[in-house]
């Protein structure tokens, strides 16, 4: 059986949006989505260790609604490792029109929280996972293709923050329109944002082969 960089008695936070949140408030504390599948694959997996996981996830937010609740519902749990999962929400903001939801506004606001981050949590382990869009739209000027279209900026900087911050990264984008080679978008999605069950376990899994060493 392979390790994994989760010792006993560790707290991993995963933060995000919508994607993140699934459903937490209503079937508490994980949700039913990819953190609560992962917690179950650890169960399964690792049954020894006993990590404490967290859904910090609130539905609707962008890297800026990340950054002003940073301090309070990451850094003061003080965890040993922090999953995070942001971007879509900003992409949709951007091609609405609404100013400081950019590309350069992503990085520069997600920068400081991982900045930030490195100087409270000084041995934490950081994954970032790329903001996705599961869809395999082609039509010129469609909400759907403009998406696909520009998400590649945000994920570009994403990439370039692991790199900076010397973190863990998964392209959910890429895992995600590899596998719409074999199969319709609707088999991960009701629609590009929100997986179903299957979707959220290509996630979970993701995650789990990332931690493996």
């Amino acid at each position: 059986m392979p390790g994994i960089r989760l010792h006993n008695g560790d707290m991993i936070v995963f933060v995000g949006d919508s994607i993140t949140d699934c459903g937490k408030c209503q079937h508490p504390p994980l949700g039913l989505g990819y953190v609560y599948i992962f917690a179950n694959l650890l169960l399964a997996k690792y049954p020894e260790k006993k990590i404490n996981v967290i859904n910090a996830g609130i539905n609707g937010n962008t890297i800026l609604d990340l950054k002003d609740r940073w301090e309070d519902d990451v850094l003061s749990l003080r965890p040993n490792f922090i999953s995070i999962l942001i971007g879509i929400n900003d992409i949709h903001r951007a091609l609405a029109g609404q100013p400081g939801y950019d590309p350069e506004s992503y990085y520069r606001n997600y920068r400081e929280i991982l900045t930030l981050t490195k100087e409270s949590l000084k041995d934490v382990e950081i994954l970032l996972l790329s903001p996705f869009y599961i869809s395999k739209a082609t039509i010129p000027g469609t909400h759907r293709s403009k998406v696909l279209e520009v998400i590649p900026k945000y994920i570009e900087k994403v990439e370039l923050l692991s790199k900076e911050f010397s973190t863990l990264y998964i392209n959910l984008h890429t895992i995600f329109q590899s596998l719409l080679k074999h199969r319709e978008p609707t088999t991960y999605a009701p629609e590009p944002v929100h997986p179903n069950s299957a979707g959220h376990m290509v996630i979970a899994l993701s995650i789990l082969n990332a931690l493996e060493t």
